[in-house]
């Protein structure tokens, strides 16, 4: 097998971004600083309106960062077109909020030498909107291997975290635009279909938790989670076990109702989503603790 330790490819990150000027340049100095040093940083401003095009006239003479400013399409064309742009044989991402350890590529990169995997991904640490560290109680659990029926129940791989071979670009495809949330579940989805995933413990990424993320809007995140969960088993249901895919419905029908009675204080809908997921899998314990919980309000 190839050492890539030794060879070093080159590797393309990608940084979306849209009015993240005051986290950009922790993102950007975090890869530059890398101990792994062929790699170059494309940085896609999605139309911003702070002063996100001032501070990237601080990398204007490195050759390793290019700047691309488009007019605000949405995260998935952002990254997509990030990706259109990179030249290495493997691509890796890291959001405008969040930055890099010195020794992220360093660790990831030489697990790729067995060619059948697509994607490495690691463990992340975590920080808040002052740059505070801190702990935070992360009981997901994380899989290595092919993944399509583990990925179908939840999405356990950090996006930040990941890094792709090319080849899975150009086999399985960018970003689906027709999503605007969840689309690194979509990627990894099918992604899983035709190649391993490997998973590296060491947390190589600081995700920054703050008040204004996407990730906050519950609604919009089930919304898409089910569009794209449709979609994923009309196209590929040939490969999927059926028994497992009413598993992930089951799932995301308990989850969404408990967000909901949780955040809304709503009864009838989540009640409802319980008995979705009931009929799917009877014997699903998380669903019956749910419709306890919901039952006698302790949500």
């Amino acid at each position: 097998m190839q050492d890539l330790g030794l060879t070093q490819p080159l590797v393309s990150v990608v940084i979306a971004t849209y009015n993240m000027g005051q986290y950009l340049p922790q993102a950007v100095d975090s890869i530059l600083q890398q101990t792994w040093k062929n790699l170059e940083v494309i940085v896609v401003d999605d139309g911003s309106t702070d002063n996100t095009s001032a501070v990237m006239q601080n990398y204007s003479i490195d050759s390793r960062v290019h700047y691309i400013r488009n007019e605000n399409q949405g995260q998935p064309k952002a990254k997509n077109c990030g990706i259109e742009n990179t030249k290495g044989d493997f691509i890796a991402f890291c959001d405008a909020d969040d930055f890099w350890e010195a020794n992220k590529l360093e660790i990831q990169m030489p697990l790729f030498a067995n060619p059948k995997v697509g994607v490495v991904y690691s463990e992340v640490s975590f920080i808040d909107e002052a740059n505070r560290r801190y702990i935070k109680e992360d009981h997901e659990v994380r899989y290595s291997g092919k993944i399509t029926n583990q990925m179908l129940i939840e999405n356990f791989v950090p996006f930040g975290t990941s890094v792709i071979r090319r080849k899975c670009i150009e086999q399985n495809g960018i970003f689906d635009e027709e999503f605007r949330m969840g689309i690194d579940w979509d990627l990894w989805l099918r992604y899983s279909l035709s190649w391993e995933f490997i998973y590296a413990p060491e947390k190589t990424y600081v995700y920054r938790v703050w008040s204004g993320q996407m990730s906050n809007n519950y609604r919009g995140r089930y919304d898409h989670a089910k569009r794209i969960l449709i979609k994923f088993v009309n196209l590929h249901s040939q490969q999927l076990d059926s028994k497992i895919v009413n598993t992930a419905w089951a799932d995301m029908y308990v989850r969404e109702a408990a967000v909901y009675a949780r955040n809304e204080k709503l009864f009838l809908m989540p009640l409802k989503n319980i008995g979705r997921a009931l009929a799917l899998n009877p014997f699903k314990l998380y669903a019956w603790k749910a419709l306890v919980k919901l039952l006698i309000g302790r949500h």
